[in-house]
C-alpha cells in the first residue's frame, strides 16, 4: 500500500499562562492510499488535535504535512477536499436529506443537473435511498449518522476523517456502525482516519492503529499486531485486559531470559541482546493463565475471591498475598474448574511462550 499521507516530526503547542503545552511532540508516520486508520488514545493524548491539523482547523508549530508528496501544511482548509464526520452529526434541522447531502456538491459547484444522481449513488451506498424526503429529525441516530457519511463522501473528498462519530449511539448501534462504516469506507475507496477513545472500535475497524499518549505516538500497527504484540508497557496497559507481574531476573543471555515469578522460574526468549536488567515486568492477557485447585504446582497460589460468568468465559479474580505487597490477578477459563468456589485456595501458572517481558516501560521479551 503505497503512502498517501506523511506526518514528518509535526508539532503542536497551544498557550496556557505557565508557558506553552505541547499537544503533538514530532509526531511522523505515514498512512498508505485507501487505508482506514485509527488514531486510539485517552483523553488528551493528541489525536483529535492531530486530526484538526491535518484538516487545517488547527495551525503547526513545527514539522509538515504531505500529500502525495506535497505540502499539505500550506493549503487552506477549504482547498484540502477533505471530508469531516462529528460526533454530533452536524445536519442542517431546516433542510431535508437529500438537501443535507446535496449541499457540499452546490458549494462545491457541481452541475445542478448531476446533483440529483449523485445524492441518490451516495444514498445507495449508505443503504439509505428511501429517506431522502424526511427531514433529519425524523431519522434514528444510526440513519442520521449514515446521512452524515453520505455528505462528506458525496463530493469524492480525497480524505475522510470522522472524529469520534459513534460517540453519542448506544452500545448496540455503535456495534452495527463499525461495520457500516468499514463497509462503505471500503466501498468508496477513500483515504479515512478515525478518531476514537474506544478500544473495541478502533480493533474492529482500523487495517491499523496509532495509540497515542500525551502527543506521542507509541505504537503503530495492525490490530492483531497491537493487541499481540504490544511494544511498552503503556500500550500492553491500555490495549485489552492485562495482569501485571513483577519478576526478579535470575540469569540473562544473548537469547533469553531467566526470571523467577512468584514459586517458579521462567525462560522468556528476548527480542534483543541486552544488558541484563535489574528489574522486569511480566505481562500476561487473563486467558492466558491458568487456574487450577492443585496448590503448590504454580507460580503463585491465592484464594479466588470472586468468579464471574461472562458468557464465552469464566472469571477469576484471585488476591495473591504470600509474596510481599498483595496482589489481585484476573484469569479467564473457558469453563468453569470443577472443585473450585469463592474463597477456595488455588494455583495460577502460563506458559513461558505466552508471558512479555518489559524493563523500564519497553518490551525486551
Amino acid at each position: 500500500m503505497s503512502p498517501q499521507l506523511r506526518y514528518e516530526k509535526v508539532r503542536k503547542e497551544f498557550p496556557s499562562p505557565s508557558g506553552p503545552v505541547v499537544a503533538l511532540d514530532d509526531v511522523s508516520f505515514e498512512i498508505g492510499d485507501g487505508e482506514l486508520f485509527c488514531l486510539l488514545g485517552p483523553s488528551g493524548c493528541g489525536k483529535t488535535t492531530l486530526l484538526r491539523c491535518t484538516a487545517g482547523l488547527e495551525e503547526l508549530a513545527g514539522g509538515r504535512i504531505l500529500y502525495g508528496g506535497k505540502d499539505f501544511s500550506v493549503v487552506p482548509p477549504f482547498r484540502r477536499n477533505i471530508g469531516m464526520v462529528f460526533q454530533s452529526y452536524a445536519l442542517y434541522p431546516h433542510m431535508s436529506v437529500f438537501e443535507n447531502v446535496a449541499y457540499p456538491l452546490r458549494v462545491h459547484k457541481i452541475p445542478r443537473k448531476e446533483i440529483p444522481s449523485r445524492v441518490s449513488e451516495i444514498m445507495e451506498l449508505v443503504g439509505l435511498p428511501e429517506v431522502m424526503d424526511r427531514n433529519p429529525s425524523q431519522l434514528s441516530g444510526g440513519q442520521q449518522q449514515r446521512v452524515a457519511l453520505a455528505r462528506a463522501l458525496v463530493y469524492e473528498p480525497a480524505l475522510l476523517l470522522l472524529d469520534e462519530p459513534l460517540a453519542n449511539l448506544d452500545a448496540k448501534l455503535k456495534v452495527l456502525m463499525r461495520a457500516e462504516i468499514r463497509r462503505i469506507q471500503k466501498t468508496a475507496g477513500v483515504t479515512a482516519i478515525y478518531v476514537t477513545h474506544d478500544q473495541p472500535e478502533a480493533m474492529s475497524l482500523g487495517d491499523r492503529l496509532a495509540i497515542m499518549d500525551l502527543g506521542h505516538v507509541r505504537q503503530i500497527g495492525t490490530p492483531g499486531e497491537i493487541y499481540s504484540a504490544p511494544d511498552n508497557q503503556f500500550v500492553a496497559g491500555f490495549i485489552g485486559e492485562m495482569n501485571f507481574l513483577d519478576g526478579g531476573v535470575e540469569s540473562c543471555d544473548d537469547r533469553s531470559i531467566r526470571i523467577r515469578v512468584g514459586l517458579r522460574q521462567k525462560s522468556l526468549a528476548l527480542r534483543r541482546p541486552i544488558e541484563r536488567p535489574e528489574e522486569v515486568v511480566i505481562a500476561l492477557r487473563p486467558q492466558h493463565l491458568h487456574v487450577s485447585r492443585a496448590c503448590g504446582e504454580g507460580c503463585f497460589e491465592g484464594i479466588a475471591q470472586v468468579i464471574q460468568f461472562l458468557g464465552v468465559s469464566v472469571r477469576y479474580h484471585v488476591l495473591i498475598s504470600d509474596y510481599g505487597t498483595p496482589f489481585s490477578v484476573e484469569v479467564d477459563m473457558p469453563v468453569p474448574v470443577e472443585g473450585i468456589s469463592e474463597g477456595d485456595r488455588v494455583s495460577i501458572d502460563f506458559r513461558d511462550a505466552d508471558a512479555l517481558a518489559y524493563s523500564n516501560g519497553e518490551r525486551i521479551a
